[in-house]
């Protein structure tokens, strides 16, 4: 049976309860920090005991029912910390997501490792500014400097000698909110690589701009740079075989757009299936055509790899990349957001620098290299402690487990007469559709290939709406000919990102989609 059947929803005020007892928040602050500990630390008891939850949702509401819930004027009056404790948890917390539930299985990180979730409390309490490092940021800068470069070696750039860290243009990266700012950043190095001087004088011919993506599994981010950074929407999509590059393709493409051309961008994981590019191969076979063509890649999820010598191989070659973006908050179970930027010179990172006395001018003011980001929190700190925790060896131990627990699932949906896969895990992902009755997968005709994608998309909206399991859902091209060579299907994924997912829970989630498949169809009959 469907454990998920026997959920319970506790009222809101009893998961807290205890913890508005004899609360004495001042408004008004007269108390201080220290008169107003006791509601700290029931709000931080409130926040893990939210996340030790079985469940993903207390509640489920339309958007159009929690925005008449919430969207409300301002109080005039003020209100004790006890009300508005109180009404976060009685309104807001039994309709947030849990993603720390090993039912939700569809997307991202969890964001629960212990030392990840300390640091960032305590990035919050210290509340360093990265922008300059002298008054803003003492300590702060170089632990970020110190988390680049770990990052930077496991993916095999060559970092330099401590002693010979003298400024922030001798690091080689960033850290930013989130893979699409690391994602623009790269563009904007692209662009200066392809046009120096761009930064000053503006774009001026925006025709030789371009870059190349793989059709149908490119990260949105990449085209949207190219927009904010006046490149316009210039992504030329070269065609995919088994959701990497059609080699042959990339060739005649790069060719046949010759100087048009300013970068282009590899998915060391892609963002629907986790498949690795075979990123030598793109890196010798662009560097014959035209050795001044940025390459990036986008290892968001393929950071992963870095970390075990069983995964290793799968990423051979990308340390000859110009750029990479990594996104630790997706796969290092640290909290949203963060992620870097690194590039394999750490002097290109000059040519995008921008100057303003507001920043101090010195050695280690991170505020000189980060584009669209002044003032930043310490956001590098969760990730400091996340791997100093588990060191070589347990960042080795989680990408190993992961993998273990994607190829189980692909093992259980291999052997369902209704389910088929629809990708060879190289990470932590599994994408699968559910077979209509009657319906066997091979080269399906367009009919066929209607009713498996109608059958999984009311399948999804309904999981959506019970929100008792989560599985993600995008449309996907059908690389590998599974259901019919090229077809765009709208598949179910699976992620085995949770520390808390066992085999139970995988069997458990196939047994609640046979369920809501039964429903589905019989309502259509």
């Amino acid at each position: 049976m469907d454990n998920s059947e026997t959920i319970t929803t506790r009222p809101a005020l009893a998961i807290a309860a205890p913890l508005l007892e004899q609360s004495s928040f001042d408004p008004e602050g007269s108390a201080g920090l220290e008169g107003n500990r006791g509601l700290l630390h029931r709000a931080l008891d409130l926040g893990l005991q939210f996340k030790a939850r079985p469940e993903i949702y207390g509640r489920r509401r339309a958007a159009c029912e929690i925005r008449d819930l919430l969207v409300t004027d301002l109080p005039a009056e003020s209100m004790t910390g006890e009300k508005v404790l109180a009404d976060f948890v009685d309104r807001v917390l039994p309709l947030c997501k849990n993603e720390a539930s090993p039912r939700f299985m569809g997307f991202g990180d969890t964001g629960d490792d212990h030392l990840g979730l300390t640091g960032s409390v305590l990035a919050v309490l210290t509340q360093q500014n990265m922008i300059n490092q002298s008054f803003d940021s003492p300590s702060a800068t170089f632990v970020e400097i110190a988390v680049l470069r770990w990052l930077r070696d496991l993916l095999g750039y060559v970092n330099p000698p401590v002693s010979e860290v003298r400024t922030v243009w001798d690091v080689g990266g960033m850290i930013t909110p989130g893979g699409t700012t690391s994602n623009t950043v790269a563009m904007m190095l692209a662009r200066e690589a392809k046009a120096p001087g761009t930064m000053q004088t503006g774009v001026s011919n925006p025709g030789r701009l371009a870059v190349v993506v793989p059709k149908g599994i490119g990260h949105y981010s990449v085209k949207a740079a190219l927009t904010w950074i006046g490149c316009g929407a210039q992504v030329i999509e070269v065609a995919t075989d088994g959701f990497r590059y059609n080699k042959p393709e990339l060739a005649r493409s790069l060719r046949e757009h010759g100087d048009r051309v300013m970068g282009v961008v590899a998915y060391a994981g892609d963002s629907r299936t986790q498949t690795i590019e075979d990123l030598r191969a793109v890196h010798d076979l662009v560097r014959a055509v035209d050795p001044g063509i940025w390459l990036h890649a986008d290892a968001c999820w393929g950071l992963l790899a870095a970390f075990s010598p069983n995964l290793r191989d799968k990423i051979d070659g990308i340390a000859e990349f110009d750029s990479i973006t990594v996104d630790p908050h997706k796969i290092m179970a640290v909290p949203y957001g963060l992620s870097a930027l690194l590039v394999r010179d750490p002097g290109a990172v000059r040519t995008i620098s921008t100057y303003s006395d507001l920043i101090m001018q010195e050695d280690f003011a991170f505020g000189q290299v980060t584009p669209f980001i002044g003032t930043k929190g310490w956001m590098s700190l969760k990730l400091w402690m996340m791997m100093l925790g588990r060191g070589r060896a347990g960042l080795a131990e989680l990408a190993d487990h992961r993998q273990q627990l994607a190829r189980r699932f692909a093992e259980l949906v291999d052997a369902h007469p209704r389910l088929v896969r629809l990708n060879d895990p190289d990470l932590a992902a599994v994408v699968f559709a559910y077979l209509p009755s009657g319906l066997q997968s091979g080269d399906v005709d367009e009919f066929g290939l209607r009713s498996v994608n109608q059958l999984n998309i009311a399948i999804h909206e309904r999981m959506l709406t019970e929100g008792r399991w989560h599985l993600h859902q995008f449309t996907l091209p059908d690389d590998l000919g599974r259901l019919r060579k090229g077809a765009v299907v709208h598949p179910l994924r699976f992620m085995a990102n949770n520390p808390e997912l066992t085999e139970a829970h995988m069997r458990e989630v196939l047994a609640y989609l046979d369920r809501l498949a039964l429903e589905v169809e019989g309502e259509a009959a």
